[in-house]
């Protein structure tokens, strides 16, 4: 059954998500029917779910993780918080059907916050400590190359959030507290281009957590306790922006997880929402919230669509 949920992922469009329940019905798809949405979900308090479009829980595991995806064969890649075992976080993936690891990498500095499954088989990690550093491994878990993060030193677990690999080869690492979206070149290490989020001035909070490149060349930034998300174009210029003061409500609640749909919609995470209030939620270009889902007890720390209305997500799934 858990393969009906698996989407089929194209490089580098790959995703890590949980949706589903519809809390407000007159929210429609462009046929005129209801948005739904399934999602794998992640973050410590929550562990790892896979959530269906009814909002019930159709699969979870004991992993707290910052990060992960569901994989083109159905299992489930994870990038691990500390842990017993992982004492400085890690890779596993799991294999749906038994909940079993079939292969893992050990974290070898203070955490492991994010993976990213790469098209020739390999995965590309976010390592956060004395040298944090990119790193692209293998299933073995060997360290196949390492490129050196230019960021601040002093607090690890803010150094770096969700590094992808870009379309052109390079880079994109969110540095929270140099508040900036920096591109690498993986060779030589280079930075080469560098999106600034303090434009409201630093004790805004607008620390980047997300950063996806889009295929017009802007770059969508989730900016957590600024509790907003903005669009930029290659020069850096805001092109695009939705918070609370656009929506008309208080839903933004630490926007650390963002991906972009193929219709153009946005879902965005709410890490500290508790309780009833809403987890996750979809907004259209025009700042409209047309889905929205308040299960669980807490927020999650990132996510991946997988399915809309009973279709896998196929394109445009950057998260």
């Amino acid at each position: 059954m858990h393969r009906s949920l698996t989407p089929v992922l194209t490089f580098p469009l790959l995703a890590f998500a949980w949706l589903a329940m519809v809390i407000a019905p007159a929210a429609r798809a462009a046929d005129g029917a209801a948005i739904t949405h399934s999602f794998l979900g992640v973050g410590k308090a929550n562990k790892t779910v896979i959530v269906g479009e009814d909002g019930k829980v159709q699969w979870s595991v004991n992993y707290p993780a910052s990060d992960g995806w569901v994989l083109p064969n159905g299992n489930v890649l994870l990038a691990l918080y500390r842990m017993k075992g992982f004492p400085n976080g890690g890779v596993v993936e799991i294999d749906r059907a038994t909940k079993k690891v079939v292969w893992s990498y050990q974290g070898q500095q203070r955490e492991t916050s994010t993976v990213q499954p790469l098209p020739d088989g390999k995965f590309l990690v976010a390592e956060l400590g004395p040298k944090p550093r990119a790193l692209v491994i293998n299933r073995k878990g060997e360290v196949l190359k390492e490129t050196a993060l230019q960021c601040q030193k002093k607090n690890a677990h803010m150094q770096t959030r969700m590094l992808r690999l870009l379309p052109n080869g390079n880079y994109i690492a969110p540095h929270l507290l140099d508040f900036a979206v920096k591109e690498y070149d993986p060779n030589s290490g280079k930075v080469v281009k560098t999106f600034a989020t303090d434009d409201r001035g630093r004790t805004k909070r607008d620390w980047p957590f997300t950063a996806i490149r889009l295929k017009d060349g802007n770059t969508l930034i989730a900016c957590t306790n600024g509790n907003r998300i903005i669009e930029v174009n290659g020069d850096g210029k805001i092109v695009w922006k939705v918070d609370n003061g656009d929506i008309g409500e208080s839903l933004f609640a630490d926007a650390c997880g963002a991906q972009r749909l193929p219709n153009g919609n946005t879902v965005i995470s709410s890490y500290h929402a508790k309780g009833k209030a809403v987890k996750l939620f979809e907004v259209t270009r025009d700042k409209k919230v047309v889905w929205r889902y308040n299960g669980m007890n807490a927020g999650f720390h990132h996510f991946q669509i997988l399915t809309t209305n009973g279709k896998p997500v196929k394109e445009n799934t950057w998260k």
